[in-house]
This record gives C-alpha cells, structure tokens and sequence, in this order.
C-alpha cells in the first residue's frame, strides 16, 4: 500500500496530537499547505468525527483564531489486563478516561476460555452502562509473557502454561468486530507511565515486580520489543553465584530470587501465602517481610543498574504489587544508584508509577490510542467509499 503524503489527512491529525491545539494558519505554517487543501483536509476530519473546537486563541486584533485539537474522546475501547491472579477491563475514551471498571481476582491456574469470556461478557455489559456501545472501536488486552503478534497469541510463562498460543485476537475480533491489540503486561506499564509523565521526549524504563518481573521499555514515543518480543526480560538474566531454579528451567535468574513468587516462598514458614500477605506484613512494619522484600529490591536494582547504564533512560518507574512496596523501591534505588554508571545517572528518575494498578490499563488505553489514530489508520478512514 503506497505511504500517505506527510500532509494527509491522517497527518494533519498527527500534528494535532502532538502539538495541538492549534489554529488553521499554525497548521498551515506546519505543513506548507495551501489554504484550500487545508480546509479540505480539516472538513474530511471534520466528517469522520476526529476534529473538535477547543477555544480560541487570543488575538491583539480582529477575530479570534478558532483553535482545533483532535477529537481523542468520541470513540470507545475496551482495555484489559490479565495476570497470574487477577482480570481487570475498563471503558475508555482514546484520551484514556476511564469511564467504567471491574477487577476481579482469580484463582491461580485460570483458564483462558473462563477468563475471555469473563471479559467479553464484562465488557459488553460495562459498554451497555456507560451508552458507549456505538462508539466502540478498539479492543485492547495485555498479558505477562511475549506476544507473537503476526498470529495473535501469547508465548505464556510458565506461570501461566495454559495460556499459551490461545489465540487471544480472534477470540475478541470475532465476537467485537473491532481492531485488537496486544501487548506484554510490562511493556504496557511502562507505556502508561510514559502517557502519565506527558508523553515525554525521553525514554523510559518500566518495571513490574509482582507474580514474576518484567521490564518494558519506551524509547522515541514507542515501546520497544525487541526482534522476538522479548526486550525487557530481565527477571530471566543471572546472579552470579545463586542456584535457585527458575520457572523456566534455569537457575540462578533474578526472577527465582527476587520475584513474588521467590518472596511469599521465603516467607511461607512464617505463615505468608500470597503476594497480599506480603503487602499487609510490610504495611504493618513486619521486620522480617521488610527484610525479605528489601532483600529483593537489591537483587532487583542490581540488574537494572546494568539496563540503566545500556539505555540511559531518564525515567524509572517501578510498578506491581511488590515493586510499589517503600522496602523494595528504597532498596532498588539505591542500588541502581551504586552501581549504573556515573553518567547514566545525571537526571535520573526512579519512582513507583503514580498510577498505580491502572497503570498498565492506561498503557494499553494509550497504545490504542495510537494505534487507532495513527496517519495510516485515520487515512484508511479516509479512503473508505
């Protein structure tokens, strides 16, 4: 299919997104177009539902430019999160709000077919509630493991071994009829904190300490993947000297010492049972869980010291139900900070995601945002007779 000229419709759109709102002759100024096209450009927006009025720019004389801005909060996606132990789907705008949401927690060793149709019957309902079944454009879904993304299935850790190839597209394509999009639970965190800081023009590295550890990175406004979908796996590199086996059949990964998994099974013969247990004991100032989850953040920082000095992000955010704990975070920074390399540090950021749990569902709202609002599916839009 031949690329859309940079001054299609979709990237009129585009600019909107990035700089906007701005006036007609802004836009004009920014893309070179003659008055005539521009308008026409603006109109076929206009028609499609993608454009609104946003105020207008004050003037020192005669009238007031119209300021225009794309219209991110007409259409509708659902987006969901699934884990080891829980579900979670929303209602958004493309702007991200968040119009309706269910968590449900679930026992470990889920089925797929039980937890897709948890979500589609969900969310058909949640749809019904809010009036927003017309708008709906999109369905977005993330889930730990990688993504092979040509089938539209996951590549499941072993944590969840009954969920790999499930072909998670079609399950939803199928009964939705809309786009769907899927990405890794990590990379989505990280994603949604990029959105939450602003979309800033830095790269950022997410980490997501829970059940397992997962890393995203967003490098450009872009999560990185990698070339198989696996960039950010670090719960699975080495410690030098640790003989823990892991999940997926190695020893000596960050992940079987340090994860939440390896912390509730340090702390199982003082009666700990689940990643819960573990939060109420650091919460309520139990030396030992302080300890053990400290312990972890460590081993934690130790690695992304490494991934700090190789990216050289300007942002940290560390996510997840162990992760966010003071004990963890506390630890891991420090740690990052003894040990990345000097010039990786000068500005550095290491923060928990201010979001909290939804950070991921707002890394998936704004992937579909994008995704949805790309030039080359709003020229597509276009195109359609």
């Amino acid at each position: 299919m031949r690329t859309p000229p940079p001054t299609s419709a979709g990237h009129i759109l585009a600019a909107l997104r990035a700089e906007g709102p701005l006036t007609r002759q802004e836009l004009q100024d920014r893309t070179g177009l003659s008055r005539v096209t521009m308008v026409e450009r603006l109109d076929t927006l206009q028609r499609l539902g993608l454009l609104r009025q946003t105020g207008h720019r004050a003037s020192s004389g005669g009238r007031p430019a119209e300021m225009l801005a794309a219209n991110d909060v007409g259409r509708t996606a659902l987006v969901a999160d699934v884990g080891q132990r829980h579900a979670t789907i929303a209602v958004v705008d493309l702007a991200g709000t968040v119009f309706a949401q269910v968590h449900r927690p679930l026992p470990v060793g889920h089925r797929p077919h039980e937890t897709l149709s948890f979500l589609l019957g969900t969310g058909r309902e949640l749809l019904a509630e809010t009036g927003r079944v017309d708008s709906l454009c999109a369905f977005g879904l993330s889930v730990p493991g990688q993504i092979d993304h040509e089938r539209g299935t996951t590549i499941a850790p072993p944590t969840m071994a009954e969920w790999k190839d499930v072909r998670l597209r079609e399950a939803f394509s199928d009964e939705l009829s809309v786009p769907v999009l899927l990405e890794n639970d990590a990379n989505a965190l990280a994603f949604g904190a990029y959105c939450d800081l602003g979309r800033p023009e830095a790269a950022l590295v997410g980490v997501k300490v829970g059940t397992g550890i997962g890393a995203g990175l967003v490098i450009s406004g872009r999560t990185h993947r990698g070339e198989t979908s696996s960039a950010g796996e670090i719960g699975h590199i080495r410690i030098e000297g640790r003989d823990q086996r892991c999940d997926c059949g190695r020893r000596g990964c960050v992940s079987a010492i340090a994860s939440g998994q390896a912390v509730i099974r340090e702390l199982r013969p003082t009666g700990v049972r689940s990643a819960e247990d573990v939060v109420r004991r650091v919460r309520a100032g139990n030396p030992e869980a302080g300890r053990v989850v400290a312990a972890a953040g460590r081993q934690v920082g130790t690695v992304l010291a490494t991934v700090v000095t190789i990216v050289n992000p300007r942002y940290v955010r560390v996510g997840g139900a162990i992760g966010v704990l003071p004990p963890f975070l506390d630890a891991l920074r420090s740690t990052v900070l003894e040990n990345a390399h000097t010039s990786a540090l000068e500005g550095l950021s290491v923060e928990a995601c201010v979001l909290g749990s939804n950070t991921t569902l707002a890394g998936v709202a704004g992937l579909v945002a994008d995704e949805m609002l790309s030039p080359a599916a709003v020229d597509a839009l276009v195109a359609q007779p």
